[in-house]
């Protein structure tokens, strides 16, 4: 993973959780010895020699999300896949891996301190046949306390709203129109969550640039940290 940004944070506990900003809606997470893949694809990145996965987290089945050749490539035979239904449907070997199937508000705990919550991504203002409602999952992940929230492709949808007061200490929500939020619902879905910290992402892969300097002025004094990191 040559030239990729990764940040750093400690839990209160002391432990370490990195997070590395792959492309578009692709991340990567380490804590301790585990390795966790969000959403890779080699649509849009080569993971052939990549560190394999622990667990990789499917969000959805469009391929700027999913595909069989980023799982083959960070897979082993002890590889978990955490996923939605039609993930697993469109895995043609599924019967011989270890998945999880996940439909919103499901929640599975994990050895060591992980542990994985389904929040309902979907659509209900534009584009509402390309992520229908009960379909998609985001995933909040919780790593010995610290809880990350990676939304998927949804819009501010009031699933998202039922997240205020819960801790989330880090959000990824996207901005990319017109198949997610808005700047706007961003700001607003921003301000409800209350995130430590914000990351923009799901951007730059449509011909609708997003106002990235818009959002973060709008953010200003809101006491949430807007970080933007190269995800191209």
């Amino acid at each position: 993973m040559k030239n990729l940004v990764t940040d750093t944070f400690e839990t209160a506990s002391g432990k370490k959780l990195e997070i590395t900003f792959i492309v578009h809606a692709s991340l990567k997470f380490r804590f301790g010895d585990r390795v966790i893949y969000v959403d890779p694809t080699s649509v849009l990145f080569d993971y052939s020699g990549c560190e394999k996965a622990d667990f990789i987290l499917y969000t959805h089945q469009h391929d700027d999300h999913f595909d069989l050749r980023a799982l083959d490539e960070l897979s082993t035979e002890d590889t978990t896949i955490v996923c939605t239904k039609t993930v697993a449907a469109a895995i043609p070997d599924r019967d011989d891996r270890d998945i999880e199937i996940m439909a919103n508000g499901d929640s599975l705990n994990f050895r060591k301190g992980f542990s994985v919550e389904a929040v309902p991504a979907y659509n209900y203002l534009m584009r509402e046949h390309f992520h229908p409602t009960g379909r998609d999952n985001g995933y909040i992940l919780t790593f010995d306390g610290l809880k990350v929230y990676v939304s998927g492709d949804t819009e501010d949808v009031p699933a998202i709203h039922r997240l205020a007061g819960t801790g989330i200490d880090i959000a990824f929500l996207p901005v990319n129109q017109p198949f997610t939020m808005t700047v706007r619902q961003a700001v607003n879905a921003a301000k409800i969550i209350k995130p430590r910290i914000f990351y923009p992402y799901h951007y730059g892969q449509v011909e609708e640039v997003t106002d990235l300097a818009q959002l973060c002025a709008d953010l200003e004094g809101s006491g949430i940290e807007v970080r933007l990191r190269e995800m191209p």
